[in-house]
């Protein structure tokens, strides 16, 4: 117990934290000037620790890292290119930050078993931490909250979700809340609860918006209170953070959207990738009506797998249309259906202030090609980092929105799922099979390293106090420089 106690101590005086997913306030940027420009599983360790299997990323605040995971059952397929895990264990656990030694795991209550897709995992949300406990939320149960000792404070239940890819968005906090973005294909969410007791404090719904795997970003402004900038299916919104009022809108955005929005200063820059986005000219789809005329044999007002006999896309992929998987679909499913359809891949830099829809208004400039599919924007003095799969990596003003410089990382050449983070001047960039590529950051960025880690990696690397901790699929290492 006293030992306990003098690391709690350790944890609320430390100055330096990575309390959320990408760090302080979401952006992806560490103070360390001395990182390891090559490093990898033989180079630079300072240690390793094994740690179960979960996409989670890791979460420092003083001598305290804390992570979540699955453990035993098996990855089943589900049918779909879904898979599910078959009873495994869910995990929040607490690691040493100097030693990587384990210092407490506490079980999570898993009453359903949710579907994900296979490059998902049953712990991908990040936890978020205050420097005194820690929150986490996990799909097939919901969200709670440990003291950094391990003994657990609350609970509270949510779900079950209509998401067919599992969930991948992680809760942040804003003053004594705790607020988690619950988009799914119906009734999607945002709730608030009171960080000391888990009581509910408002929830605003979204009939809007479908699905989305996003993390939200609080923004302070220096007059009026603060927003939560939200990237949701079909438009970027700002709500109130205290009370969940909806603020501001932004319309034009694509389906699905899975990063974190980047505040810069007076700036926002949120981005959206979805396969078939990238076309200039939106697709063309008939409204409910004419498709009732066109396709509705029964004439029951509703459309089935059925009636689509001459269109085998829709029926290959009629869970994608019937979102509420009724078998049927009405005109809202239609309605968006159709919004998927024309909806583009962009990624837009909005100008804060404003109120209701400022699209017109405030949008500084639009980005639709050379998008990230999961990886959220890095902003690093003045330019735009995107990482694109098969390893492109594109370099925009901050200012005006136009590419400076665009190359393939060599050796790189994957699908990318972190998000890149900086710090002292250099960017890493993390592929999916574990390569890990050091940029000199700048307008004209250079590759310095490429290190292989020979395991696949989705987790966000974190930087506290000169030392870079990086998860793979069975370890999370500690790195620093000679």
């Amino acid at each position: 117990m006293r030992s306990t106690a003098l690391l709690m101590v350790a944890m609320c005086l430390c100055a330096e934290d990575w309390p959320q997913f990408r760090g302080p306030g979401g952006r992806g940027i560490g103070t360390a000037p001395d990182l390891p420009t090559e490093f990898g599983p033989r180079q630079s360790v300072v240690w390793k620790s094994a740690v179960p299997f979960g996409h989670s990323s890791p979460v420092i605040s003083g001598d305290l890292i804390f992570l979540t995971g699955a453990e035993g059952g098996e990855r089943k397929d589900a049918g779909r290119d879904k898979v599910v895990d078959a009873g495994g264990k869910l995990y929040t656990f607490a690691i040493h930050r100097i030693t990587g030694k384990e210092i407490w795991r506490r079980e999570v209550p898993r009453p359903r078993l949710e579907r994900y897709q296979p490059t998902n995992s049953a712990a991908s949300p990040s936890p978020v931490t205050d420097g005194e406990n820690v929150y986490v939320f996990f799909g097939d149960y919901g969200l709670l909250a440990y003291h950094g000792s391990g003994r657990e404070l609350w609970r509270v239940p949510l779900g079950p979700f209509n998401n067919v890819n599992g969930h991948g968005s992680s809760p942040v906090l804003h003053r004594d809340l705790v607020i988690l973005v619950c988009d799914q294909d119906s009734d999607s969410f945002i709730i608030a609860v009171d960080k000391r007791t888990g009581k509910e404090k408002w929830r605003v719904a979204r009939p809007e918006v479908t699905r989305s795997y996003v993390t939200p970003a609080v923004l302070q402004p220096k007059d009026g209170p603060a927003l939560l900038i939200v990237p949701g299916a079909y438009q970027v919104a700002a709500y109130y953070a205290d009370t969940g009022e909806k603020a501001w809108w932004v319309r034009g955005f694509s389906w699905q959207p899975k990063s974190l929005p980047v505040i810069d200063g007076d700036m926002i820059f949120a981005h959206g990738w979805e396969g078939g986005g990238d076309a200039e000219t939106p697709t063309e789809t008939p409204v409910f009506a004419e498709a009732l005329v066109q396709k509705d044999k029964d004439k029951d007002g509703l459309l089935t797998a059925q009636e689509f006999s001459d269109d085998a896309r829709v029926q290959r992929n009629f869970y994608t249309v019937d979102l509420d998987n009724s078998g049927k679909v009405d005109e809202r499913e239609w309605e968006f259906y159709r919004a998927k359809r024309s909806a583009r891949n962009t990624l837009v830099a909005i100008k804060t202030g404003g109120r209701g829809d400022v699209t017109q208004s405030h949008v500084v400039w639009r980005m639709q090609k050379f998008l990230p599919n999961c990886p959220s924007p890095l902003v690093y003095d003045g330019v735009v980092y995107l990482i694109k799969d098969g390893g492109i990596l594109t370099a925009v003003d901050r200012n005006t929105g136009a590419v400076l410089k665009q190359g393939r990382l060599p050796g790189a050449i994957d699908t990318y799922y972190a998000s890149p983070v900086a710090s002292g001047g250099r960017l890493l960039f993390l592929s999916q099979h574990g390569k890990a590529t050091v940029i000199k950051a700048g307008r004209e960025w250079e590759v310095l390293a490429t290190s292989d880690f020979e395991e696949e990696t989705f987790a966000t690397p974190a930087i506290v106090d000169g030392r870079m901790y990086l998860r793979t699929k069975s370890a999370l290492y500690c790195f620093a420089a000679k």
